[in-house]
């Protein structure tokens, strides 16, 4: 229950960064982080690959 809480405290703090910086800037995060997550999930299916083949 406390990490829920803790959790939704983190995520209430992240969307009113949000809403108060200028869209652009967002948009900006937005794709950085999109892209993170890409390339992160292609390397781990990568990875899961090739351990796999062993």
């Amino acid at each position: 229950m406390l990490f829920l809480v803790a959790a939704l405290l983190l995520f209430g703090l992240v969307l009113g960064t949000v809403a108060h910086a200028p869209l652009g800037l967002s948009a900006v995060a937005a794709a950085v982080i999109a892209l993170w997550l890409g390339v992160f999930a292609l390397r781990e299916r990568h990875r899961r690959r090739s351990t796999s083949a062993h």
